[in-house]
């Protein structure tokens, strides 16, 4: 996930966490929370997830780092309303496989296959089985007692995740359909399986929607369906998993607030659902209610969907394209820089790059070297730098 446009909500809600605050203790840690030095110095990464305003990492070592927005204890260090500007380390464990930042929330799997999830659990998207208003956890809190979990994603207020029978699994809001049940309303504060009897390679959770690959390579989306992002050719809501076109070569896909993105086998780059600010790269501001090429020609290896988008291309380079209010796609402008295709990221170092994912107005890098690099929006110390300065070109998180 990504930008789910959660974080324009955290502003609301500050008044109201600071009243909780005093109701748990003004947010003191938690018995037994194992908070880490206050840098990631030293520390290089394998994974790193953007999400509202916050960010998550796995170190080499499989150790947990977070940074950011913590007003509902989403960084998972035992405490609420104390935001980090630098990495933390999340409790001592070195058994992170891997992690997904949500709106609020935070989910992740350890090494065993367990389930854990931290943050904000007022749609039950924790599946912890509680949910409300008032409800959180700020440390890692495990779900259910099963070892069998491989994937998980976490959106705005929903998780999905895939098990290694490859039976997918949903809980959190669907007041969308976002879950995929075949029902719309309501909230599941448990993992609840969808579809059973089939196989599931990937799935990434949206704001209001979800799109999966199935083991056979094919494309399936289901929620909310405005501006067409679940795209199949309709602008029509989908309660259950609904398949997109008829091709069985579908890699990788990703989910933001309002548009969707995928790769095929061969790197083609795909993009469908709402096109403001240009965000889906078709040079265009047109909405697009079935997947349309990218830039035809091109192969590209990694793709992540927010308000705007990045994608890494077969040559290692990095791209972004769509909204840059804040800097976000890294070429040294901002506010008034937007763009319909995709356009060069604007790296400060010969580093060359594993991974790129877009998070809300901010984007997140690591290199083959296990460095974490970010830029664009920095409000609540989502980029890690020790500062809430927004930055228009690359800067260094971790190590």
């Amino acid at each position: 996930m990504k930008n789910v446009g959660f974080w324009k909500t955290l502003a609301l809600t500050a008044v109201f966490c600071f009243v909780l605050a005093a109701c748990n203790g003004g947010g003191a840690a938690a018995p037994g929370a194992a908070v880490g030095a206050a840098t990631g110095v030293g520390v290089r990464a394998q994974q790193v997830s953007p999400g509202g305003a916050h960010t998550v990492a796995i170190g080499v070592d499989g150790s947990l780092w977070a940074w950011g927005d913590n007003r509902w204890g989403q960084l998972g260090d035992g405490t609420i309303i104390t935001h980090r500007s630098t990495p933390v380390r999340i409790g001592t464990d070195t058994n992170w496989a891997s992690v997904s930042a949500g709106g609020s929330h935070t989910v992740g799997i350890r090494t065993d296959g367990s389930l854990w999830a931290w943050g904000w659990n007022n749609q039950g998207q924790l599946g912890d089985g509680t949910m409300g208003p008032v409800n959180y956890r700020n440390t890692p809190t495990r779900i259910g007692t099963d070892n069998n979990w491989t994937y998980v994603s976490a959106g705005s207020q929903h998780a999905v995740a895939v098990r290694t029978d490859g039976s997918l699994w949903v809980w959190g809001l669907n007041d969308q359909g976002q879950l995929g049940t075949g029902t719309t309303g309501g909230f599941l504060p448990v993992p609840v399986q969808v579809q059973a009897g089939t196989t599931w390679a990937t799935v990434a959770a949206g704001g209001v929607h979800t799109v999966g690959i199935r083991t056979d390579g094919s494309l399936w989306a289901w929620g909310n369906n405005g501006q067409g992002r679940l795209g199949d050719g309709t602008t029509t809501l989908r309660n259950a998993p609904v398949r997109i076109g008829t091709a069985n070569d579908w890699v990788s896909v990703d989910a933001s607030a309002t548009h969707s993105v995928g790769i095929r086998e061969g790197g083609t780059l795909w993009a469908w659902g709402n096109n403001a600010n240009g965000r889906l790269g078709d040079s265009t501001t047109t909405n697009r209610t079935a997947p349309v090429q990218i830039w035809a020609g091109t192969t590209w290896t990694s793709v992540s969907a927010a308000g705007h988008t990045v994608a890494i291309m077969e040559n290692g380079t990095l791209w972004a394209w769509g909204l840059n209010a804040n800097g976000q796609l890294g070429n040294n402008t901002s506010g008034t820089g937007d763009h319909p295709w995709p356009t060069r990221v604007r790296t400060v170092t010969d580093v060359h790059w594993a991974s790129l994912s877009a998070g809300g107005g901010y984007s997140v890098a690591v290199g083959t070297d296990g460095t974490v690099w970010g830029w664009g929006l920095n409000w609540d110390h989502q980029l890690g730098d020790g500062t809430m300065t927004d930055r228009q070109t690359q800067i260094r998180i971790m190590p």
